[in-house]
């Protein structure tokens, strides 16, 4: 369930800025937040956005892999906290993946900055929001891991 409405609320919002506004328009929402179409042909940080096409291709089947990975581990593990990361970067992926095969381009459209410090992050979007919040969780998981309950001994 989590997979289905982290892709169908990054689906809704992304159909929203991509219908609503032009490319690069600028909507202020707080000193620090802005609303901004933009359109990423690359990956995280516009990586490889201009290579010419064929990263649309390599970045959907990686999206696709991780995905196929992710819900194999999802289907032997246990802990609520990993699952729900899994489940949360598949629904990124998938997200994103969904852009890639529609337009072949990621529609992005928060934008963090600080302009006292000329600071710009790159923009993002929900699915981005859903794979780094899963990798965090992972992170977690692994850094704090469950400890074993103790049985209680009925002496």
């Amino acid at each position: 369930m989590t997979i289905l409405a982290a892709i169908a609320l990054d689906q809704v919002t992304k159909l929203y800025f991509h219908m609503t506004f032009a490319p690069l328009e600028r909507v202020n929402v707080l000193p620090f937040f802005d609303w901004m179409l933009t359109y990423n042909t690359g990956a995280a940080f516009s990586f490889l956005a201009g290579a010419g096409g064929w990263q649309r291709w390599f970045f959907l089947a990686l999206a696709l892999a991780v995905s196929l990975w992710c819900w194999h581990w999802l289907g032997r593990e246990e802990d609520g906290r990993v699952r729900l990361a899994l489940t949360l970067i598949i629904g990124g992926a998938l997200g994103n993946a969904i852009d890639r095969l529609w337009l072949g381009k990621v529609i992005d459209f928060i934008l963090i900055y600080w302009a006292p410090w000329n600071f710009y992050y790159p923009a993002f979007n929900l699915a981005d929001s859903a794979i780094t919040i899963g990798a965090a969780l992972l992170i977690w998981s692994a850094v704090f891991p469950r400890q074993p309950t103790a049985s209680r001994s009925t002496s």
